[in-house]
């Protein structure tokens, strides 16, 4: 692996339907958007994997129901446990528990598939050089990937999260704490019907 050190960690919800990907229901039915979900969750996984960049770790949103991860090349039994009220509490104590094991960490959802190993190695890059934090803007206003040498919990705080407002956010946070940051070149995820729409003209799946 290129970087041993550090690790990528997966953020995933158990396929529900009715609970996963709740904006694209009006279009596609609730299990339409769990098998859509489904698909997205297992491109990035396997995808992630294959690249062999850093140890993957997947990190479920729930402890029960984890049968849809067995299937999973490399397949995952006992993923970890996403903890907190809300999804920066959730990421900020991934990153903490993976930096007490790594020396840097990345962080990125299971709804961006075009992720690919230059993206990511450039934002493991931008930490080995020195940057204390690494962004991939999304663009609908949030972020595809966060990376951290070191853990910075205000990042996660007061953030208005799945808004349009997540971006713009966390640069002021950053600018506040005189953190080194770099950012990625934006990238789209899905979580509206144009973003369906993307990917059947790339024909991803």
């Amino acid at each position: 692996m290129k970087f041993p050190n550090a690790r990528i960690l997966q953020f995933a919800k158990v396929p529900r339907a009715g609970h996963v990907k709740t904006r694209l229901i009006p279009a596609l039915g609730e299990v339409g958007a769990m098998q859509l979900h489904k698909k997205l969750l297992r491109h990035t996984w396997e995808t992630l994997s294959a690249f062999q960049l850093a140890p993957m770790c997947l990190w479920s949103d729930s402890s029960g129901e984890v049968d849809f991860f067995n299937t999973l090349s490399p397949s995952v039994t006992e993923p970890s446990v996403q903890q907190g009220t809300d999804l920066g509490q959730r990421m900020s104590y991934a990153i903490e528990q993976a930096l007490l094991q790594s020396e840097m960490v990345i962080l990125v959802g299971s709804d961006c598939p075009v992720l690919d190993a230059d993206y990511l190695t450039e934002a493991l890059e931008s930490l080995q050089q020195g940057n204390e934090v690494v962004v991939g803007p999304a663009s609908d206003g949030g972020y595809v990937l966060v990376g951290m040498r070191r853990h910075y919990s205000e990042l996660f705080k007061g953030i208005d999260w799945g808004s349009g407002q997540v971006l713009t956010q966390t640069r002021e946070r950053l600018r506040k704490i005189k953190c080194q940051w770099h950012e990625l070149p934006e990238r789209w995820d899905v979580d509206r019907p144009e973003d369906v729409k993307k990917l059947s003209v790339l024909r991803l799946f």
